[in-house]
């Protein structure tokens, strides 16, 4: 017995458990408080306009059916408060509901699997209890740094995903991870918290383009936060599930190519990911994908208004889009907003003919355009063998081929709001503004702004989600 305990402690499970209990805000470098809170902000902004849409609605009224103890607030709802684990998936969908949330390499989307779980966990607790903004960003960086390392323990993380949403499965661990970091759980809660959310994970992206897809960012904040109260009331699971055991599958069930390592101690010179990783923010509700494409066609656009003063898809016999593999954001003719959201030929259509691409782009009215179905049937797909399905490797180029023979082509290697490129604090905040002006008046949207900035020196982090 003596033996097995000994094992227990030397065990990648053990170590993931050790670190989320051990980790303390003096371990969080500048950088990585820094570019954490600029993914809480922005992860607010797209959960509050995310809250007007259509199926955060349907999401909603599920929720009111079953709540009880209603304590936790729910974007955009003033006044209406759910049980904590259902407003942590609604506001999980709602961060979901229009692919407007971060993404980061390998590809995830990861706030959205934990803030609204931690808001929701920070209401929950007692008022002597209630933890401090600092804490507050120690276990949303405690959330994030999980679901980063379990994606660099396999390559085949690293590319756009074929069978599962990743954030079904590393956002739930990292949501069992945060809150049980906020909720203050011994190190053996701490492995049980990771081990019953993996039982609770995965998604398949049959589901991708649909209305189902923001689910899986509600599920994943709030079967993650379900976990960490389950092992928080004594309930036990395997010790090894991070840990690669022939013959017993744990966490390697999702990735075949899974090699774990152990997590070393925040004293020990560990390095957050996030510092050496930024975050990738969107300019527009779509797919990250997209941002490549539409670059590259407003590149080009751009080029034929200089040589003929203005847009005429009369001029163009044919748009050829090079990009990479990937059959669930390949979609000839969308018919739907999710599917618009997933398509790289509406993406760029839209870019070519309209000048840029926004919220409203995804309407049924801007999908159905006659002068953009005359576009999209213009548009040949042809994927370079270099350019492949990676975030971090990708590019987009969009070339028209005109009917007097002449060819212009568009190209972007790295658009602006991914983590080469990243959104300047004037960029994220005028995007925040405008996100958040859809539910609130200019004075509150500014009273989040500086509580999110100033998140350390916050005595009580629960007055923020009450903010919401």
């Amino acid at each position: 017995m003596m033996i097995l305990k000994c094992i227990k402690r030397n065990t990648v499970t053990s170590s993931f458990a050790s670190f989320i209990h051990g980790v303390r805000p003096e371990h969080l470098s500048t950088v990585v408080r820094h570019r954490s809170k600029r993914m809480i902000l922005d992860s607010i902004g797209v959960g509050l306009v995310g809250s007007t849409t259509r199926v955060f609605n349907i999401a909603l009224q599920y929720c009111q059916l079953y709540s009880s103890n209603p304590i936790s607030s729910v974007y955009g709802r003033k006044g209406l408060k759910l049980s904590p684990t259902l407003a942590a998936f609604a506001n999980g969908v709602a961060a979901h509901s229009m692919d407007f949330d971060d993404t980061w390499h390998p590809a995830t989307h990861p706030s959205g699997a934990v803030l609204p779980a931690l808001l929701s966990a920070s209401q929950m607790l007692p008022a002597g209890s209630k933890p401090s903004g600092a804490d507050f960003l120690v276990a949303f960086n405690v959330g994030i740094e999980v679901q980063g390392r379990l994606m660099h323990f396999s390559n085949e993380a690293h590319n756009i995903p074929k069978r599962f949403h990743p954030p079904s499965v590393v956002g739930t661990m990292g949501s069992a991870a945060a809150t049980a970091k906020l909720l203050s759980l011994n190190e053996s809660q701490c492995a049980h918290a990771l081990a019953i959310a993996a039982s609770l994970a995965g998604a398949p992206m049959a589901n991708a383009a649909t209305q189902v897809k923001p689910l899986h960012i509600g599920n994943a904040a709030c079967l993650g936060f379900q976990a960490a109260l389950l092992a928080a009331r004594g309930m036990e699971a395997s010790p090894f599930i991070l840990d690669d055991i022939p013959g017993c599958a744990g966490f390697n069930v999702f990735y075949g190519d899974y090699q774990p390592k152990p997590l070393a101690l925040p004293a020990n010179n560990h390095k957050f990911l996030l510092e050496k990783q930024d975050i990738a923010f969107k300019r527009f509700p779509a797919h990250l994908g997209m941002h490549w494409v539409v670059d590259a066609a407003l590149s080009v656009r751009n080029m034929f208004v200089n040589y003929y003063h203005s847009f005429s898809p009369s001029l163009i016999r044919a748009i050829v889009l090079r990009i990479p593999v990937s059959k669930y954001i390949n979609r000839p003719f969308p018919e739907s907003e999710h599917e618009a959201r997933h398509s790289f030929q509406f993406n760029a259509c839209t870019a070519l003919l309209d000048g840029e691409v926004g919220i409203s782009s995804y309407t049924d009215s801007s999908i159905h355009r006659h002068e953009l179905m005359e576009l999209l049937a213009k548009v040949v797909v042809e994927h370079p063998e270099d350019n492949v399905a990676n975030f971090d490797k990708m590019y987009g180029e969009v070339a028209l081929i005109l009917e007097n023979g002449d060819v212009l082509t568009g190209r972007c290697d790295t658009f602006y709001g991914h983590w080469r490129k990243p959104l300047s604090r004037e960029s994220l905040l005028k995007k925040f503004r405008s996100n958040a002006s859809y539910v609130f008046p200019e004075n509150q949207v500014n009273t989040i702004i500086t509580t999110v900035e100033n998140m350390e020196d916050l005595p009580d982090s629960s007055q923020l989600a009450s903010s919401l």
